[in-house]
């Protein structure tokens, strides 16, 4: 019998693919499942890209190979969208990488840079991404525990002076998934210059950007000066735009970096369905004012899992961005994967055990509002009387 390679062998499987056997078994015996743990959005691109993507599907010169690592126009409407977005200019042609969505490229980057042996820094809880492309890579990694007292912002003086020596990537991610804090700029600058220091390249997970609640704005690492010498940042038109099965998303930032992946890439895949690309351009550069109106649903969801939570006894804070709830188990509870387990097998909504994120991920769950409000609240009324029954 052939075997699987060491590294794969002793991989963990991905949680969310195994949870589709047990809410399968669920659907066969008629269980209302009411799914808060995955981050797919559920509402609709706008229209207008809708229609573009129709109507470059219909050229017939638009379904052979597009250019490896983007169009010329789809980099150029990323270049765009940064200098709009975030007042930062990106060359198109030597800063800025198309992708198939950015969770390919957050893998391919550790194979691009990784060799056995080599040290990772980790935010805990992490996307689970991040130390399944280290540990494929044979590479070592060391935690930074994203924890409350620090506003779930990393502690760079905790880290060991022999493993920052040591350390190739830091990886960050905010607005953050799963925790939903946020960064400013005053942190980024701490990070670059941190990274300057030891020689370590930051790669910035930021695909959370644009979905931001009561006013708040979230900045790019890129806005510090000097950010691009030692950073490359990771976005996605998946959650912003409402894209998430169109699998499109963009490196910018360090341009050896970007040459680097590039190259990599060149030998693993052939780019994005051109008409996608197309798409996407008209979503970066087109009038951004429909995104208001989607992020103040998602503010409302937000809202009534936030009130749901507490009623049932939870410890959680109101994000101002991304799309989850970090909430700590109520008294009485120690256990996330029994929890969680539990909980759905009981009354069929589903969450995620923080555990899987990390060991910082201990005692939390996540929540995803990326369903319709009134099955959220329909939820949250499960939860409580679910808690108060177990307690």
């Amino acid at each position: 019998m052939i075997k699987p390679s060491k590294t794969v062998a002793n991989l963990k499987p991905y949680f969310f693919a195994g949870l589709k056997g047990v809410l399968a078994e669920l659907a066969e015996r008629g269980v209302d499942v009411i799914r808060l743990d995955m981050g797919s959005p559920d509402l609709p691109p706008a229209d207008f890209i809708v229609d573009k993507l129709v109507e470059s599907a219909r050229n017939p010169k638009k379904h052979g190979y597009s250019p490896a690592g983007g169009t010329p126009a789809f980099l150029k409407a990323v270049s765009t969208y940064y200098k709009m977005r975030f007042n930062v200019d990106i060359d198109p042609k030597t800063e800025a990488l198309g992708l198939i969505g950015s969770k390919e490229g957050l893998f391919n980057l550790n194979h691009t840079l990784l060799d056995p042996g080599d040290t990772v820094l980790l935010p805990d809880p992490y996307y689970p991404v991040y130390l399944a492309g280290a540990q494929l890579a044979g590479a070592n990694y060391h935690f930074m525990p994203l924890l409350k007292k620090n506003n779930f912002l990393p502690n760079f003086d905790a880290i060991p002076e022999e493993v920052a020596r040591e350390a190739k990537i830091m990886w960050l991610n905010y607005p953050n998934n799963p925790t939903g804090a946020t960064a400013g700029l005053d942190f980024y600058a701490k990070a670059v210059a941190y990274a300057r220091k030891y020689d370590i390249l930051i790669a910035h997970d930021a695909p959370y950007c644009d979905l931001a609640f009561g006013g708040y704005v979230p900045p790019s690492i890129l806005e510090v000066e000097g950010a691009k010498d030692v950073a490359v940042e990771f976005n996605s038109l998946s959650k912003t735009y409402n894209m998430a099965g169109w699998r499109i998303g963009m490196a910018v930032g360090n341009a050896e970096i970007i040459r680097l992946l590039a190259n990599y890439k060149s030998q693993i895949d052939s780019s994005i369905f051109a008409p996608i690309q197309d798409a996407a351009v008209v979503a970066l550069t087109s009038d951004q004012g429909w995104l208001k109106g989607r992020n103040e649903i998602y503010e409302a969801r937000r809202d009534v899992v936030y009130q749901g939570l507490i009623d049932a006894g939870f410890e959680v804070d109101l994000p101002e961005a991304a799309l989850y709830l970090w909430a700590k188990l109520p008294k009485g509870f120690d256990d996330p994967m029994k929890f969680c387990a539990d909980l759905l097998q009981d009354t069929g909504v589903s969450i995620t055990p923080g555990v899987i994120y990390g060991p910082s991920g201990a005692d939390y769950i996540r929540i995803s509002i990326v369903i319709p409000t009134d099955r959220i609240a329909e939820a949250m009324h499960r939860i409580k009387e679910w808690v108060e029954k177990n307690r």
